[in-house]
């Protein structure tokens, strides 16, 4: 995400500098959850546990290091998301209706579709409550594996599946608003209400400095986690809140981006995975995940689900007129996008972490995001690395 002026057109744009930063995240967050595993299943594994059970406590909220990574630093990661989702909403691809039409039929059915066969698989009880997890798309990894095809895969198709995943990153955010909070307390979300109707006061008011939002920002976050509602949600409201145009010659919302993005590219998400990528595969664990319905169910929501969802309904929108792709998209590239959509790696992680109390639960969903990511990325790849050559042959 950029905040490249757009008096200065020689610099790189916002999608290009948002697609650059997400490709190299994504090596970055591949580094950090390989480090985990390692980690996990090393000889000094117990520090692993150790350091992220810790607890700190900052203004009175009490807290472990790995809740503070998911409920604090992740709120700034889905801040970015916000605003990601606003400029693309405002400027972008989701800007033009028939544009998004497809897209967005596309992640809806391809949240529906993986979210009815985990179901399917796993029926109710506590660990159907992980029903979610092989909804969410991962944009850095999809991204990254796009970026490793290079020239070999059209701009289009990298459009389409970032369409998809902004269309994704707002299912999965009212998905867990709605179905993954706590019991609400109505007094602290009346504070947070006060809150965001405060921010857009100041906003009325013709407020420009940052600096005036950041603390308004951090009770909204603080009234959100009390309130039971999750606390990044938080970060998505004031993402969403954050003006797309020119304010006071500046242009707010790309600046932002522009700072926010590699912060959250670079660190945030690599400390998200190597807090909660690190699973213990010895002690018959690896077995029990490989015999496990959830773990089926997350590979088969994720690998087939996403397929059959996205790339349906793709094809289903064109057979009908319902929208159109992007330019340079073939129809074959369309599976190839679908497969990618299959990688649910850091929102998919963020929902195991919320749906099950028990490790071990827990720890089986997570091998089966690992397996259906690597299975996903490799197919989607393959697909499209092929139609590629058949394209230029």
């Amino acid at each position: 995400m950029s905040v490249t002026s757009r008096a200065a057109p020689a610099r790189r744009g916002p999608l290009t500098e948002f697609l650059h930063d997400e490709a190299a995240g994504g090596v970055v967050l591949l580094v950090a959850a390989v480090a985990a595993i390692v980690w996990a299943n090393s000889p000094v594994r117990e520090s692993y546990v150790t350091l992220w059970n810790t607890h700190v406590n900052v203004l009175g909220i009490d807290e472990d290091l790995q809740h503070w990574v998911n409920d604090g630093l992740m709120a700034l990661f889905f801040f970015v998301v916000g605003l990601e989702i606003k400029r693309e909403l405002v400027d972008g691809e989701l800007s033009d209706r028939r544009a998004a039409t497809l897209p967005a039929l596309a992640a809806v059915a391809g949240a529906l579709a993986p979210a009815a066969i985990f179901a399917l698989l796993v029926g109710g009880g506590a660990a159907g409550s992980g029903w979610a997890i092989p909804m969410a798309t991962d944009i850095a990894f999809a991204i990254g594996i796009l970026a490793v095809l290079g020239d070999r895969v059209s701009a289009g198709v990298k459009l389409l599946v970032l369409a998809i995943a902004v269309v994704d990153d707002i299912i999965a955010i009212a998905v867990i608003a709605v179905f993954y909070s706590e019991h609400i307390h109505l007094g602290w979300l009346a504070a947070a209400l006060a809150a965001v109707a405060l921010v857009v006061v100041l906003r009325r008011a013709g407020v420009t400095h940052v600096a005036a939002y950041v603390p308004v920002g951090v009770f909204l976050w603080v009234a959100t986690l009390e309130s039971g509602v999750h606390a990044t949600v938080a970060g998505v409201v004031l993402g969403l809140l954050t003006p797309a145009g020119m304010v006071g010659g500046r242009p707010i919302l790309e600046q932002l981006e522009h700072r926010l993005h590699p912060l959250t590219s670079f660190v945030v998400v690599p400390l998200f995975a190597l807090a909660n990528a690190g699973v213990y595969l010895g002690g018959g664990a690896l077995s029990a995940a490989a015999s496990s319905r959830i773990t089926w169910a997350i590979v088969a929501g994720l690998v087939l689900g996403k397929l059959i969802g996205v790339g349906g309904a793709i094809r289903g929108g064109l057979r009908t007129g319902t929208g159109v792709l992007p330019a340079g998209v073939t129809g074959s590239e369309v599976w190839g996008a679908a497969s990618l959509a299959g990688i649910g790696f850091t929102v998919s992680l963020f929902i195991a972490a919320l749906a099950y109390d028990s490790p071990a639960l827990e720890s089986q969903a997570k091998v089966g995001i690992f397996a259906a990511s690597i299975v996903s990325g490799a197919l989607g790849a393959a697909i499209l690395a092929l139609f590629a050559k058949q394209r230029t042959a």
